[in-house]
């Protein structure tokens, strides 16, 4: 069902009443793809809130079969808050291995030390609260008041945009997340809408598996991730490693085993000594930050 704007006065309320209508048909569409297909995660069948934490700062851009025995170790490694926050740093990122976007890492330990000093160890549950913490955005902070919380709020993701688009703006290109909005107010179940994510996250899984053509792409929000090989991002991943395996490493011993160019590896130390992951010692190595 293509949106028409540009109606006004009766002809308006003719097409909120029909978004209204196709919206309960999508989600009558949605939840039957989920009766018969819905997927099983282990982060589906807790209600603490700091495993869903964990969870939804793992599954940021990372695939749901690489996340699943990572969540499984991570959580029996460091099963609160306080373990988390207490642990070195070197054995998150041991841990993390494998999920890339090693930030993430950080950003989460940085979390679970901010709430359990600053929120008594229990998660705010506030949208705005939720987007102050490190590595939550508009996104992560819906999910963990639906998943958490089971509140009917409103939020965007990659699956979610997708199914939207795919249902609603079949012919459209450049669709703004704007005109995404209302059909998912309309479409929300406000009784489940933990269960209405779950079945609406796996109905855009689907399409993103099932369907040639991805309809992310004709979002006005839409852009092509430059390539992993070769960059800054797998340098860093590459630096944190050797950091990771060893107490400290000469800058000397990081440009021998690193590949060409050195450029490439400088730029990774300075942006990783930035962001407080790496320290420089005097004599001029490197090792992790606490």
């Amino acid at each position: 069902m293509e949106q028409d704007q540009s109606q006004g006065g009766g002809g308006a309320q003719e097409a909120r009443k029909e978004r209204v209508a196709e919206a309960g048909r999508f989600r009558e569409a949605v939840y039957r793809h989920y009766r018969d297909h819905g997927r099983r995660f282990s982060w589906r069948a807790t209600r603490d809130p700091y495993a869903i934490v964990v969870s939804e700062l793992m599954l940021q851009q990372t695939q749901t079969e690489r996340v699943r025995e990572k969540y499984r170790e991570f959580l029996k490694r460091f099963p609160d808050y306080r373990s988390l926050s207490q642990a070195p740093l070197r054995e998150v990122l041991q841990l993390w291995q494998g999920l890339g976007y090693n930030r993430r890492a950080r950003y989460l330990q940085q979390i679970a030390a901010i709430v359990s000093t600053r929120y008594g160890g229990v998660l705010p549950q506030d949208p705005q609260l939720l987007r102050s913490l490190p590595g939550i955005g508009a996104a992560t902070a819906g999910s963990l008041m639906a998943f958490v919380y089971n509140l009917p709020v409103v939020f965007i993701e990659t699956n979610i945009r997708r199914a939207v688009i795919e249902w609603f703006f079949p012919n459209r290109e450049q669709v703004s997340d704007r005109e995404l909005w209302p059909i998912l107010e309309a479409a929300l179940d406000r009784r489940n809408p933990r269960q209405w994510y779950y079945a609406l996250m796996d109905y855009g899984a689907a399409l993103g598996r099932n369907r040639r053509e991805n309809a992310n792409r004709r979002s006005r929000h839409y852009t092509t991730q430059t390539p992993f090989e070769g960059s800054c991002r797998q340098r860093r991943g590459q630096v944190l490693r050797l950091l990771t395996a060893a107490e400290r490493v000469a800058v000397e011993q990081l440009y021998r085993e690193l590949p060409e160019p050195q450029e490439l590896t400088r730029e990774a130390l300075d942006g990783l000594a930035r962001e407080g992951f790496i320290v420089q010692e005097p004599d001029g190595s490197f090792r992790l930050g606490s």
